[in-house]
């Protein structure tokens, strides 16, 4: 059963903490692995990689298929049924459109002193994406990385996906042609992040990863940061529903092990003002769970992570959520827009009874890779902007030199140096003889 809290009675506070506080990442200790791993890959290449990729995806290659070919690509994409089709591309049409609003503009102006001031946004010139292999290998996180770097003008963009046995995911293939990805690597693991930070003789190295993966493959991408950026480093699935007693305890149920059937690290929580209310959709959790195919790991995460708490008010519902920061929250309230204006720190926003979470990860438009873990109170989830830079500009003219000048030169010998304030001082001098 999960937590059932009520904030009207003592000792809430303590056990809101504990729940603020629980450690749900995998607490595998995998750094001095991953960084033998990396040390591997940069010093033999290929090498390293089609041993490791024997080894942990019993897969046999050779550098002239560590890639699909156009053909192999074609060929599963044919595979895939027309009614399969037809929604993948919907979604890419839809997570085009809605990221294409997000493209910045560039600016510049001339200040009081004649300066001219500026910035313009520019792409990296290659991104790598992390697709995880096996069961969970998901076409819609192809659309979700590889549409925004596209939108955002990225001239390479390639693709790692590990094949555990061989076994290929036709949706994940379809998905990449239609987002338009040049190169699909058939790698995992932390080996494959480090072909994408270092290049190896057949991959070449970019300048941004991207992409959910397991503990080998989030502790790579932290160990190759600095080397090239990075999205973030996700953890368990999350999602908080806040309700009143007048919704359907069925539907909030759904929604909360739409999360939970992820992992049993996920974590559901419904916040209501309705202890009846809360009470039906806990109720309502266990009966469809005996139904759920994947109930093994909905079950668990239900029981180890979920929570019902009960609340005075919405006004309290939304402080606490601020609290979670969750990674996906629901409003499911008469009006849930003034509600949502104080929610301000979550990753995903869904207004009202018609938009489950589920609607997000799919065909809504925003982007499903989200910050978890309570990094929403800092951080946003991945947008065009992840695979853009942003260079300032500035010119001065003579007359804005004068003005601004000599406050630099003063400003650079009380910092004690001089080679900053001479190379003022000497522009002046010209201008000044």
């Amino acid at each position: 059963m999960p937590q059932f809290l009520d904030s009207s009675q003592p000792g809430f506070e303590a056990a809101f903490c504990g729940l603020l506080g629980m450690k749900r990442e995998q607490a595998e200790d995998v750094d001095a692995v991953v960084a033998a791993i990396i040390a591997d890959v940069r010093a033999r290449g290929d090498a390293a990689v089609i041993e490791m990729t024997a080894r942990f995806d019993r897969l046999d290659l050779t550098p002239d298929r560590l890639a699909f070919s156009p053909a192999e690509i074609a060929a599963e994409g044919a595979r895939v049924s027309s009614e399969d089709r037809a929604a993948l591309e919907l979604a890419a049409e839809r997570i085009r459109a809605y990221h294409e609003r997000q493209k910045p503009e560039d600016a510049s102006w001339t200040d009081a002193v004649g300066a001219t001031l500026g910035w313009r946004w520019t792409p990296v010139s290659a991104a790598g994406l992390y697709v995880p292999g096996g069961t969970a290998s998901y076409p819609s996180s192809v659309l979700m990385n590889a549409i925004p770097a596209k939108v955002a003008g990225v001239e390479r963009l390639v693709i790692a996906c590990p094949t555990p046995g061989g076994v290929v995911n036709p949706l994940v293939l379809l998905a990449a042609q239609l987002a338009g990805v040049d190169v699909v690597y058939r790698i995992g693991g932390a080996q494959a992040i480090a072909a994408l930070a270092y290049g190896t003789e057949t991959v070449q190295a970019v300048d941004k990863i991207t992409g959910p993966g397991n503990a080998f493959v989030a502790a790579a991408k932290r160990r190759v940061f600095g080397r090239v950026g990075i999205d973030m480093i996700a953890g368990p699935s999350e999602v908080l529903v806040i309700a009143t007693g007048d919704q359907d305890p069925d539907w909030v149920a759904l929604d909360l092990l739409s999360q939970a059937e992820h992992d049993a690290s996920a974590q559901a929580i419904v916040i209501t003002p309705d202890a009846a209310f809360g009470r039906a959709v806990a109720a309502a959790v266990e009966a469809r769970l005996e139904t759920l195919p994947r109930r093994a790991i909905a079950a668990a995460s239900w029981a180890q992570n979920g929570a019902v708490i009960v609340v005075r008010d919405l006004d309290e519902a939304a402080a606490l959520s601020n609290r979670v920061a969750p990674e996906h929250l629901e409003i499911l309230t008469a009006n849930p827009e003034a509600l949502a204006a104080k929610c301000t720190h979550a990753g995903a926003i869904f207004l009202g009874a018609f938009t489950p979470e589920a609607i997000g990860d799919y065909v809504g438009g925003p982007n499903h890779v989200l910050p978890t873990a309570r990094s929403a109170r800092f951080s946003s989830g991945l947008n065009v902007l992840d695979f853009m830079k942003r260079t300032t500009i500035a010119r001065m003219t003579p007359e804005a030199l004068k003005a601004i000048g000599p406050a630099a030169e003063r400003l650079a010998a009380s910092e004690g140096l001089q080679a900053h304030g001479l190379s003022v001082r000497a522009r002046l001098d010209r201008l000044n003889g």
